[in-house]
């Protein structure tokens, strides 16, 4: 059996059990398309099927994206990986736990050590101090809303402890700050418009073509409520909210904002692997590619994070058949991307299912499905 009817097996068998309601998957092998799959519902109950340019809010998959244009920005000296976050935003001024004063740097927040964590806490608090976290709907702006942070100390100081985090967001508020006008104009400036992802945006360029959010739930999925939050035993403690993307008035989540189909990633991931097709330069796509957290450990075992996303360090460890040096992340609605230099592939799963598609089995199954294990 070949690499796409493995693929598509595992996407049949999921959409028949009804854990996908529906899905986009890509593969890319050498630049060239071995698997290009639309499969299910973008709409389950209107029986509107998924096509290849069903737009998917992205959740997570925004930030390699954002990450990208910080980085174009420093290669063209706009920011530097050492700029203390405070010299850009100076309303963001947290501490530590000691009181001290938080030097948060660039670095710190690509690589999700900056003492920042999503903790769904901050949400709950009342709502002259709540924080939302860049999935939850909200009026207020960047600084409205993360200056509130300066009141909560740090869950550790900068730099050492690795946590994942909606440090993101704080990153596309400089962006922007730096950049000019919105984080949206930066991103479409270095990253998208180059690119030709054309719906990959922080707003809906085509409301017919979104796909139905649906959340985990027995015997099927169930279409979201706004807001809605996931069973405890899912591994994700955050609210979601469907309507945030169009609320005008939100912060622009550099985390978990925007929205795309699955070909616009691909055009970034892609871009990636052939060493940055005129968006980045290659040392600067090596630079993301590599452990830049050093010894600090993450929550998975054999696996380090670069400035994209995770990094292969130890494919045993890591129980994967992906190879050393393969940077993979996903997207809270559903989605899950990797790119395995070493084998020439670039793969994405976008669905529009909360929390199987990124965190289920279904992920794990087209990666074993694209090695053959």
């Amino acid at each position: 059996m070949g690499l796409g009817e493995r693929v598509d097996r595992v996407i049949d068998e999921a959409v028949r059990a009804g854990r996908i309601t529906g899905a986009v998957v890509l593969v890319y092998k050498d630049g060239e398309p071995v698997v290009r799959r639309a499969a299910g519902f973008a709409d389950r109950e209107a029986a509107i099927p998924v096509e290849f340019d069903t737009i998917f809010r992205l959740a997570s998959v925004t930030k390699p994206i954002v990450a990208a244009a910080a980085l174009a920005m420093v290669e063209r000296g706009k920011l530097g990986l050492t700029d203390k976050v405070a010299d850009h935003l100076p309303w963001f001024t947290p501490r530590t736990a000691d009181g001290k004063p938080a030097d948060i740097t660039m670095h710190h927040l690509l690589t999700h050590t900056s003492g920042l964590v999503y903790d769904p806490a901050l949400e709950l608090l009342p709502a002259d101090r709540a924080i939302s976290c860049g999935l939850s709907d909200t009026d207020l702006d960047f600084e409205a809303n993360f200056s509130r942070h300066n009141a909560i100390p740090l869950a550790f100081a900068p730099g050492m402890r690795w946590a994942y985090s909606f440090a993101t967001d704080l990153l596309g508020a400089v962006i922007a700050k730096v950049h000019g006008g919105t984080l949206e104009d930066a991103v479409v400036a270095y990253v998208a418009g180059p690119l030709g992802m054309i719906d990959s945006r922080f707003h809906i360029t085509d409301p017919a073509r979104l796909a139905v959010p649906y959340g985990d739930a027995k015997p099927l999925p169930v279409r979201m409520s706004d807001p809605w939050t996931a069973t405890d035993d899912a591994g994700w403690t955050l609210g979601f909210s469907p309507s945030r993307i169009f609320n005008s008035k939100a912060f622009q989540s550099g985390g978990a904002g925007m929205a795309g189909t699955a070909d616009d990633i691909m055009r970034l991931l892609e871009a990636l692997r052939a060493g940055g097709a005129g968006v980045l330069r290659p040392e600067t796509v090596r630079m993301g590619f590599a452990n830049q957290i050093g010894a600090l450990e993450m929550d998975d075992p054999g696996v380090k994070f670069g400035y994209f996303g995770a990094v292969v360090d130890d494919p045993a460890r890591a129980m994967t058949p992906q190879s050393r040096g393969t940077i993979r992340w996903g997207g809270v609605y559903g989605l899950n991307w990797f790119i395995d230099p070493e084998e020439k592939l670039s793969a994405v799963s976008v669905t529009n299912n909360a929390l199987e598609g990124c965190m289920g089995a279904f992920p794990d199954q087209i990666v074993n499905a694209v090695y053959g294990v």
